[in-house]
């Protein structure tokens, strides 16, 4: 939806309306849950300035209709609530409630950021559309590529964008069937691995699920039925597992709160066991949330395997070794009496608040009681640093299909110096030698893998140690673009790739403006003397490299060049003038 024509300096109405608006300090009715909840987290948040940024949006969408007929406002509302609900700072829910306004109206960037502060400004700007006119096919990653520029000021840019996508995938029966298929499609490829990256599992379950509804919906619908039918049949044993699993606890005088955990419906479905002889373990974890200290995790552990047999290929330490997105936990999955299996989830209280929100979690404690986010930002996780190093080097479709990858499921390798590199599933030595430096890239020649030669192709995987060799010239191979996985390689081989063809093609279009000069003199009298340089901005080029580049690729043919220099007269005493 564009922003509607409307003269706004000519519209006393609209301003008298968005002045009351804006000197608005009660709450409307329909803002009331909302700030009801956010008083819940911070109960001396300015309330008034929530209930005037709700006035502003409500003034400014008063003529606009979802799809659903409804007014417009119940989806900034919406948004605004899903953030306050998870405890987000009282500029965060300020830029939720007007995150729209820039795009769909009259009301400038300059206007919002002067009436509700820069740090607003930052945040609505960071979600708002480019202009498709403008970028035209290219708008949805030059938008991405907009989010991600403005998250590296305020990564709160990107949990206004995720709340925004569960209030649009809510109401997403009113959409056309095909409208449905692509934005659940673009939220699976794009959005729930950003939500996993930033440890928002709270939002990222609700993606999932709302995707696995529209692009799924046979399966998801079995999924639903046969889940609650086993839960239901295997709740006496659940219970009495839960009742084993605090007693084994208190025999190792363990403070631990027990909870079971339903498995969402993506997950058990994506799981691999067949519905049909779905195991009633497998739609449910059991979480153990010790109190006191993270080393109470362990004891906890001992608890539980010397209560069952643990399976080893299932246990995991994200204590030990912490996931890219601050989780920090114990994974096990143990035999029980009557052979089900059964996974097992144990941490400490603040392990749990990261383990649903994330990053949130780290704007939380960082939040006073007033609802004001204390100064100094967020640390920009590694893997938002790694995609903001290479983005600006990549066209628009070089972005999205880098971050579909970039974002996947990673592993963990090493090089032979101890570096230790996070990379997507698939990747290859070509794309160590990338992470490593561009330059290490380029001079790419061969590489082991725990020793062993291996193709520039072959795929490394998780504890790999990786080591590169290079050679004295770059030289990627053009071949290595069907291997490589990460964003960062293909920008920089299709780059360097560009480059020389480029370099060809200058010197391929300055040797035919040559020969059709009459030689190589003709020419250098003419670019000496300006002459060439005129050519080339008569015919809509800056510079005369530009120029020679578009002949070299076939763009321009030298005998159509406007006002071309004439070749020069032969000289006296030469063969020409005697033949």
């Amino acid at each position: 939806m564009g922003a509607p024509d409307v003269d706004v300096t000519a519209s006393t109405e609209w301003w008298r309306g968005l002045n009351q608006a804006k000197a608005t300090t009660r709450p409307a009715s329909e803002a009331e849950p909302l700030i009801a909840e956010h008083l819940r987290w911070y109960p001396k948040a300015d309330t008034a300035l929530l209930a005037r940024a709700y006035a502003v949006a409500d003034h400014l969408h008063r003529e606009q209709k979802r799809k659903s007929g409804e007014p417009f406002i119940i989806h900034p509302l919406a948004v605004a609530t899903i953030l306050a609900e998870l405890g987000l700072d009282t500029a965060t829910l300020v830029a939720a409630l007007l995150h729209d306004t820039v795009e769909d109206t009259p009301f400038s960037l300059a206007h919002l950021a002067a009436e509700f502060g820069t740090e607003v400004g930052v945040m609505v700007d960071g979600v708002t559309k480019v202009d498709r006119s403008m970028y035209g096919s290219a708008a949805a990653g030059e938008t991405f590529r907009k989010m991600v520029v403005a998250a590296r000021d305020d990564l709160r840019v990107l949990l206004i964008k995720l709340a925004d996508r569960v209030h649009n995938l809510r109401t997403l029966q009113f959409q056309p069937p095909h409208k449905r298929v692509k934005i659940a499609r673009g939220t699976r490829e794009l959005l729930i691995p950003l939500a996993e990256r930033l440890g928002v599992y709270k939002l990222k379950r609700e993606l999932e699920d709302l995707c696995f509804e529209y692009l799924e919906t046979e399966e998801f619908e079995r999924t639903r039925e046969c889940a609650a039918l086993v839960r239901g049949r295997a709740r006496p044993e659940t219970e009495a597992l839960t009742v084993a699993l605090r007693d084994s606890l208190a025999a190792f005088r363990v403070k631990a709160d027990v909870e079971v955990r339903p498995r969402h419906l993506a997950s058990v479905f994506h799981s691999g066991a067949p519905l049909a002889a779905l195991d009633p373990q497998a739609t449910v974890r059991y979480l153990v949330v010790v109190r006191g200290e993270e080393r109470n995790a362990y004891l906890a552990l001992g608890a539980v395997h010397g209560r069952w047999q643990p399976v080893p290929a299932k246990f995991r330490d994200f204590i030990a070794s912490p996931k890219y997105n601050l989780y920090r936990a114990l994974h096990t999955t143990v035999l029980t009496d009557t052979g089900h299996r059964v996974q097992i989830i144990i941490c400490d209280n603040r392990a749990q608040q990261v383990s649903e929100y994330g990053i949130i979690a780290e704007i939380h404690e960082r939040t006073g009681r007033d609802g004001r986010l204390a100064a100094g930002g967020t640390t920009d996780p590694e893997w938002l640093t790694r995609l903001l190093r290479w983005q600006e080097g990549a066209s628009a479709e070089e972005l999205l299909e880098g971050v579909r990858t970039d974002l996947a499921d990673s592993i963990t390798v090493l090089t032979a110096d101890g570096v230790v590199l996070m990379l997507p599933e698939g990747s290859t030595p070509v794309d160590v030698a990338y992470a490593l430096d561009n330059e290490i890239g380029d001079r790419f020649s061969a590489a082991t893998v725990n020793g062993r030669l291996a193709l520039p192709s072959a795929q490394v995987r998780e504890g790999d140690t990786v080591q590169i060799i290079t050679k004295a010239e770059p030289g990627p191979d053009r071949a290595w673009l069907e291997s490589v996985r990460t964003g960062k390689a293909r920008v920089a081989i299709g780059a360097w790739h560009r480059t020389r063809d480029r370099e060809r093609a200058e010197v391929a279009g300055r040797r035919r403006m040559a020969d059709s000069m009459g030689g190589d003199r003709s020419l250098i009298e003419a670019e000496s003397s300006g002459d060439m340089i005129s050519v080339a901005r008569r015919a809509g080029y800056a510079t005369l490299e530009e120029y020679y580049v578009a002949m070299g690729y076939g763009q321009i043919d030298p005998a159509d060049a406007p006002a071309r220099p004439a070749p020069a007269p032969p000289r006296e005493g030469t063969d020409t003038e005697q033949a």
